[in-house]
């Protein structure tokens, strides 16, 4: 199955802040558009966090890696060179995740529904032994 991106390809190369931002987004699979309601911004402008050093606020980009699910550093460090939120099961199960963000829909459902059904299973254990 061939996925086609949205939008116009750019005719501008990405910065360093932008790439790791366009890779955390996707890591998150969330679409340029939901992060930019999230901020309140308006998705073009957002698509400029992307491609261009822009000035972004303290408190937006508190608000960034809350909305991608990530420690602010990951912002600013290339997670390849050994930040500690990389290594160990998060690390793992993000990779994980990525792969799976590239497997037919069908196939995503059916994992899902298998974590889903694991959290759950784990939510009603602690549930049952308050004492844990």
């Amino acid at each position: 199955m061939i996925t086609m991106k949205a939008g116009r390809p750019s005719k501008s190369q990405r910065t360093d802040f932008g790439e790791r931002l366009h890779g955390l987004r996707l890591n998150a699979a969330l679409s340029q558009q939901q992060v930019a309601q999230s901020l309140g911004i308006s998705q073009p402008s957002y698509a400029l966090w992307e491609r261009r050093n822009v000035s972004v606020t303290p408190d937006q980009l508190i608000k960034l890696a809350k909305i991608l699910g990530i420690d602010i550093e990951e912002l600013f460090f290339d997670s390849d060179k050994g930040k500690n939120s990389r290594k160990g099961l998060r690390g793992q199960a993000r990779r994980t995740f990525e792969i799976l963000s590239n497997m037919p829909r069908h196939q995503q459902k059916k994992v899902i529904d298998v974590v889903q059904a694991l959290i759950s299973a784990q939510s009603q254990q602690v549930n049952n032994h308050p004492m844990l």
